[in-house]
């Protein structure tokens, strides 16, 4: 079996990091890398990388792989992003590797299930958007973007098998996963156990420094230093992220949970909802989210201890959020338009609706208006006081309305122009 090809690694002589001084630049590095991470392994062998990087002015090969699971990122996605975009700076080579190859089997990960492959032409499709969402964020001409099938598909069925040869089941068996899946009897699929190899194999394919994953993806990212270990290589290092928790400040930030940032999100939309978290969670928003150097957040936040609105904390991590994604005019347009809501404004441009029937009961109005999923969600708002017509409390829920317009808020941030006729 032979290892496959790619950009040759350069390896010299360096002073060792346990006797040379760190200069500088390495310090900086070191601190760019640690920032918000949850583990940096080892963390020795990442400052001799650096320092090697710096005396032969050789970059070093940063990967990250996603697979495009579905068509969107989120902004929890970003947190690994950013560090990249944050290692990119520095003049470190970022490999974007899309897993075109292991989205068919389906990553295992924190699964009490087996998860279902996509098929190809799901991961097609999804894959054609994610590249140009991450670009939002990492530099796109300082980007290497790579797809596992290049050295996965012509592996084979005799190379897959000499591969399988470098990994024990009993190590594999080891993720806690799969131990908890195994004890509880639960099913595991032979495929599973080829993910996490396969995602190794893609580290040794490109030669890569250091990989970076969520706290989900140690035992993988591990994997893939043992197998570059069997392939003569110098091993990885892999510095692993914390989960972004989402809208909710308690799972995980996730499409399928509904707690979470789309980065192609409108911005009005963005920005409200970064306003929607807690005052707590904030700060590790700021820690993993935002651009801005570590000694101004930590003064913020003793401002924010000291007295200050945290409010205005939070409007500067969404307006450098949004504008981001966005650009910057967006951004401002975002702040005025919270400002006028805050106010009791209604914003410049709401969504005009006709409807027929008057008179109409107001749970009704509401969800054919599309501003309540049901009647019965309708009239629990207006039992709450959430639902305002033309900026007065509804407090009826037997109201009915005659025929009119009527401008129709539920929330904070739902408008509707609504044109009722018998």
């Amino acid at each position: 079996m032979t290892e496959p090809s790619a950009k040759p690694a350069t390896a010299s002589t360096v002073p060792s990091a346990d006797t040379a001084p760190l200069s500088d630049a390495v310090q900086q590095a070191l601190a760019v890398s640690l920032r918000g991470c949850d583990e940096l392994l080892p963390q020795p062998d990442w400052v001799k990388k650096l320092q090697r990087a710096e005396a032969t002015g050789q970059p070093l090969r940063i990967k990250l792989g996603l697979d495009p699971t579905a068509p969107d990122i989120h902004i929890g996605h970003t947190v690994v992003l950013n560090k990249m975009r944050q290692l990119q700076d520095l003049g470190h080579t970022v490999i974007f590797l899309i897993g075109d190859f292991t989205s068919m089997i389906g990553d295992p990960s924190g699964r009490n299930a087996t998860r279902p492959p996509l098929t190809r032409e799901q991961i097609e499709a999804n894959a054609q958007t994610y590249y140009k969402q991450a670009s939002l964020v990492l530099d796109p001409s300082k980007t290497e973007i790579r797809y596992n099938s290049e050295w996965s598909d012509p592996l084979g069925t005799r190379g897959l098998i000499q591969l399988s040869a470098k990994y024990t089941l009993a190590r594999m068996l080891e993720r806690d996963d799969f131990t908890k899946r195994f004890k509880a009897n639960t099913p595991i699929s032979l495929h599973e156990l080829l993910y996490p190899l396969m995602q190794g194999y893609d580290s040794v394919a490109l030669k890569s420094d250091l990989e970076l994953g969520g706290t989900d993806q140690k035992f993988n990212l591990l994997v893939g230093r043992a197998l570059q270990q069997e392939f003569g290589q110098e091993p990885q290092c892999i510095l692993t992220m914390p989960l972004l928790e989402g809208l909710d400040g308690v799972e995980k930030m996730s499409k399928s949970k509904h707690n979470y940032i789309g980065i192609t999100e409108e911005p009005n939309t963005m920005f409200a909802k970064v306003l929607s978290i807690s005052d707590v969670q904030m700060w590790k928003w700021f820690t993993l989210l935002s651009f801005r150097p570590e000694g101004e957040i930590a003064a913020l936040k003793a401002e924010v201890e000291g007295g200050r609105n945290p409010k205005d904390a939070k409007v500067m991590l969404a307006r450098e959020i949004t504008s981001r994604f966005h650009g910057a005019a967006a951004a401002e347009a975002a702040v005025e338009d919270f400002h006028r809501r805050a106010a009791g404004g209604v914003p410049d441009e709401i969504p005009e609706v006709a409807l027929v029937g008057a008179p109409l009961a107001v749970g009704a109005l509401l969800k054919q208006a599309g501003l309540a999923p049901s009647t019965s969600e309708a009239l629990r708002l207006v039992e709450q006081g959430g639902v305002r017509i033309d900026g007065g409390v509804v407090s009826d829920k037997g109201l009915k309305l005659a025929a009119g317009v009527y401008v129709v808020q539920v929330g904070k941030r739902k408008f509707a122009r609504v044109t009722l006729t018998a």
